[in-house]
């Protein structure tokens, strides 16, 4: 007894799993071991007493009413009332248990080895399982890894710790290209068992979610809370927008996340294949947060036609609408994401007026309106 108890402590050493899993596979193994010798509708209870090195399995027969569906569905893990009485005295009840002890060593080698393949079994379903926590508990943040193989498909093929994992064409940014030993960064999307290749991680760098994770590396702002963002958007490798907004008054959003120079988004930017990152005030007044979405456009007014499904109509002039729908209609689907609101065009006569660039002129001083009734026209 004390080698099996000691086959146990080695085996959860080599494994890498914690002692109690191990004890914890070695009681299924035990019990499956002794349906094997017996019959599978049995019932067993395993103990391990680990400071002793020792276990034991119990049989457990319950006492039953004689109309127990159990009779029929597992008939050798109960009892009647009579048949007990008859065998064990009449002091049973209904519901009693009646254990007896199951000794493995009077079942020979064979019994003996399907225990060791049991054990195996479920000490490789228990690493699984560690495994599996491991790294649910990951899911949503960015993984780094090394690129192992690409097959036919252009699927690559990531080492991470102790799984692989997947990065599909479809959750690869178009125009990527990877090679073996290439260092990546990827959002981690969920753990998979396939029957085939068995566990692994799904990979995406397509996500909203990575871009939002790679800003909040890049910005300590956003990493400790003080900048939060709302929101994002991304047609991936090609443009996004990041609706951000912060409570501390002496903290300006776009400013810390765009960093001295850009030296912060232009580090993203990097990573997402050159991709143009729009950072935008968040507001939690709907007209004046789709207003700002639409930047670089300059809109008139915005009216939601409908709260209900989230319809708005914004009125635009004629010089401000190739911006606000943007090459092949992104600036305005980038919008629509962001927001979340349907947004229509409704283009106006006019011109939207420029404020003439006076910086080259010193003398001249920039009169500033103190007239606020034109803030009413987007809200119309």
């Amino acid at each position: 007894m004390e080698k099996i108890v000691d086959i146990i402590e080695a085996m959860a050493h080599e494994k890498n799993i914690s002692l109690d899993s191990a004890v914890d596979a070695f009681k299924e193994a035990l019990i499956k071991t002794a349906k094997r010798c017996t019959t599978y509708t049995s019932h067993f209870e395993a103990t391990v007493d680990m400071e002793k090195k020792d276990y034991n399995v119990e049989q457990i027969i319950l006492i039953a009413k004689d109309n127990d569906e159990r009779f029929t569905t597992e008939p050798d893990a109960v009892i009647s009332l009579e048949e007990a009485h008859e065998l064990y005295g009449s002091d049973l009840e209904i519901g009693d248990e009646l254990r007896t002890p199951f000794v493995l060593e009077e079942h020979g080698r064979t019994a003996s080895f399907n225990l060791f393949k049991e054990l195996q079994y479920h000490i490789q379903r228990q690493v699984e399982q560690d495994l599996f926590e491991k790294y649910r508990d990951k899911v949503g943040q960015v993984m780094i890894g090394t690129v192992n193989r690409v097959d036919e498909k252009d699927n690559t093929f990531i080492e991470i710790g102790e799984l692989k994992g997947l990065l599909s064409q479809r959750n690869r940014i178009k125009g990527e290209k990877f090679k073996r030993g290439d260092t990546v960064k990827a959002l981690l999307r969920f753990v998979n068992i396939d029957p085939e290749m068995g566990m692994f991680l799904e990979l995406t760098r397509t996500s909203p979610k990575f871009l939002e994770k790679l800003m909040e590396k890049e910005v300590p702002e956003i990493a400790d809370g003080s900048v939060v963002i709302v929101a994002s958007a991304r047609i991936p490798g090609q443009r996004a927008k990041i609706a951000l907004k912060t409570d501390f008054p002496n903290i300006d959003p776009i400013g810390a996340s765009v960093g001295v120079k850009g030296v912060r988004i232009n580090a993203v930017s990097g990573e997402l294949n050159g991709e143009n990152i729009d950072c935008i005030d968040y507001s939690p007044i709907p007209e004046l947060f789709i207003t700002r979405s639409l930047s670089p456009a300059i809109v008139q007014s915005v009216k939601i036609t409908s709260a209900k499904d989230k319809k708005v109509l914004v009125n635009i002039t004629a010089d401000q609408k190739a911006k606000a729908i943007g090459r092949n209609g992104i600036n305005i689907r980038l919008a629509s994401m962001l927001t979340g609101y349907n947004i229509e065009l409704n283009e106006i006569e006019g011109r939207t007026a420029r404020v003439e660039d006076n910086s080259k002129n010193t003398n001249v001083e920039i009169e500033k309106t103190k007239n606020i009734d034109a803030l009413a026209d987007l809200f119309k």
